[in-house]
């Protein structure tokens, strides 16, 4: 099967949208052909093979950040990648192509699926239809809803990463018709561990894309609670955005540069290190669309402390794998981590239980997946 995967972001562009979308190319290229259509950015090269996965990337107007994209850089990226998109089918005959976020990527997989005559599945991600932190959220803004509608009612297939997504689809947007729901997926993670510090200290992470709708803010409220009533709590946020420079801000003049620690983004092994030399993961955002980072954390055995609003209720049950509180609310996230930390028996047993619940959610499975509702929309 030869296949074009469109999104605006892939690695090193973007969050966990990409990241996703490139652990999918990664695992389709084992037995499939995989083009990526992408955002060039910066000294990125317009071409190259990133192991059996080839990449192309177009210019847009006025990207200037690996982490956000900008308007122009949204509004471009249809009409540049299309263009290219129309180059790769003149080389090479494609049998499906996999659109991933309805804004910006999906005017492009329409019309490149409408012009070759082509299968278009579109996958979700939670922001391309909604963010309740963000005046550009799509379903606050007409033109944005009529291109969201647009591609979810012309794809062949739809599908969303949680149920969360396809309920907010369907409220939204009235799409009148069918959509999927499979999960995100990631490799299985070969580590390291390294020996970590033995102290009084109970340490907690995060980690992502530093932007309003993550709540960040919210956690350092969190912690600064816990600081005032005397309990050792140390947060680390990996990762980098927007948003970092008020956090370190807030961090500074909240009096807790020294119970935050900021490290940037930590990728590979580092990243699993990082995460396992911690007591708990919090997600603290006050929305998500699926959120593949609290997987990674399962795999360093570590429970989960996360909001109860978006797709993190599809993987976390509340006090089975982790607890769940609402968003937007410092002194709820501050009980359930203090409660964490008081129970290390609690930690231990969901800890054990998510290393071995995680697995079904390795990379393999969700291509397996994939593969079915392409072959799916082939045959219609």
């Amino acid at each position: 099967m030869n296949i074009l995967l469109i999104n605006y972001e892939f690695p090193p562009l973007g969050g966990g949208g990409g990241i996703f979308s490139s652990y999918l190319a990664e695992e389709l290229a084992r037995e499939h052909t995989v083009d990526v259509l992408t955002t060039r950015f910066r000294d990125l090269p317009k071409t190259e093979t990133k192991g059996s996965v080839s990449i192309h990337r177009v210019g847009v107007l006025n990207r200037t950040s690996l982490y956000h994209a900008t308007m122009p850089s949204m509004l471009t990226f249809p009409v540049t990648a299309t263009i290219k998109g129309l180059g790769l089918f003149r080389e090479k005959k494609y049998d499906i192509i996999n659109t991933h976020f309805a804004v910006p990527s999906g005017p492009c997989g329409i019309m490149l699926s409408e012009i070759f005559n082509v299968p278009n599945v579109l996958s979700l991600h939670g922001s391309d239809i909604y963010n309740p932190a963000r005046k550009t959220s799509p379903h606050k803004l007409a033109p944005f809803r009529w291109a969201v509608r647009s591609a979810l009612r012309q794809a062949t297939k739809v599908v969303a990463q949680s149920t969360d997504i396809k309920k907010y689809a369907k409220e939204l947007y009235s799409p009148g018709r069918e959509i999927s729901v499979i999960p995100l997926g990631f490799p299985p993670a070969d580590f390291t561990l390294k020996p970590r510090e033995e102290n009084d200290k109970f340490h907690i992470v995060s980690m992502g894309r530093m932007a309003k709708v993550k709540g960040y803010d919210i956690l350092i409220k969190a912690v600064e609670i816990l600081k005032e009533k005397k309990e050792n709590v140390y947060l680390t946020l990996i990762g980098d955005g927007q948003e970092r420079a008020n956090l370190e801000k807030l961090t500074f003049g909240s009096d807790l540069k020294n119970y935050v620690k900021f490290t940037g983004w930590v990728m590979g092994e580092e990243k699993f290190q990082y995460l396992s030399a911690n007591d708990l993961y919090v997600m603290s955002s006050l929305h998500e669309g699926f959120g593949v980072v609290l997987l990674e954390a399962m795999t360093c055995g570590l429970p989960i402390v996360a909001t109860n609003e978006g797709g993190q209720t599809d993987i976390i049950e509340h006090d089975k794998n982790g607890l769940l509180v609402r968003p937007g609310n410092a002194e709820e996230i501050a009980e359930a981590i203090l409660s964490m930390k008081q129970n290390a028996n609690k930690r231990h047993t969901i800890g054990e239980y998510n290393k071995e619940y995680v697995k079904k959610y390795w990379i393999s499975n969700t291509a397996k997946q994939y593969v079915e509702l392409f072959k799916e929309a082939i045959k219609l």
